[in-house]
């Protein structure tokens, strides 16, 4: 029984163009062809078509125990010192042999939230405010989700949303 073993080395052909400081810290074929590979940084997670989402882009990763299904974030509307995201369309990964795939991304994602808190939004409706961690950049990024059926326009929900935002902002402020 070994104590130690060592996952299988990334082939170079799959190995994105990682940036100086960027590392891979798993990976794994994707379908069953075994020519395309995901493959998890310190830095986000590299899609087969040669993207890479940052960790802070990634809203939700689910893991079926085959499938690694991926919910992106996409910018609604950019405001002032924040931005509003809604789900991006679901990605999906076949994913025979994880390996640490799966611990790795649901790790990362989790570990890129700083701060998030809900406000309930009269009359009805709701925010989430989120603070995230971008590797490579200092302090935390600041967005928001609305839940369904909150008028996301109206300015009176604008208003409430920029000062649930500064309080947050505020209260996680590193001391003067």
């Amino acid at each position: 029984m070994k104590l130690f073993r060592r996952s299988p080395k990334l082939p170079p052909a799959m190995r994105p163009a990682l940036e100086a400081d960027e590392r891979v810290l798993a990976w794994a074929h994707v379908g069953e062809a075994q020519d395309q590979a995901l493959v998890a940084t310190n830095r986000g997670l590299w899609l087969p078509d040669g993207r890479r989402l940052g960790w802070h882009e990634i809203h939700k990763a689910a893991w079926s125990g085959r499938e690694l299904r991926i919910t992106p974030a996409e910018v609604a509307h950019e405001r002032n010192g924040y931005t509003v995201l809604v789900d991006a369309p679901v990605i999906g990964f076949l994913v025979l042999e994880p390996g640490e795939l799966p611990d790795q991304v649901r790790t990362r994602v989790t570990r890129s939230v700083a701060y998030t808190t809900h406000h309930p939004l009269p009359p009805h409706g709701g925010v989430r405010v989120v603070g995230r961690r971008i590797s490579g950049v200092d302090g935390l990024s600041w967005s928001v989700r609305y839940d369904a059926k909150t008028a996301v326009d109206a300015e009176p929900v604008i208003e409430v949303t920029d000062q649930v935002v500064a309080a947050a902002r505020v209260a996680t402020a590193p001391p003067s």
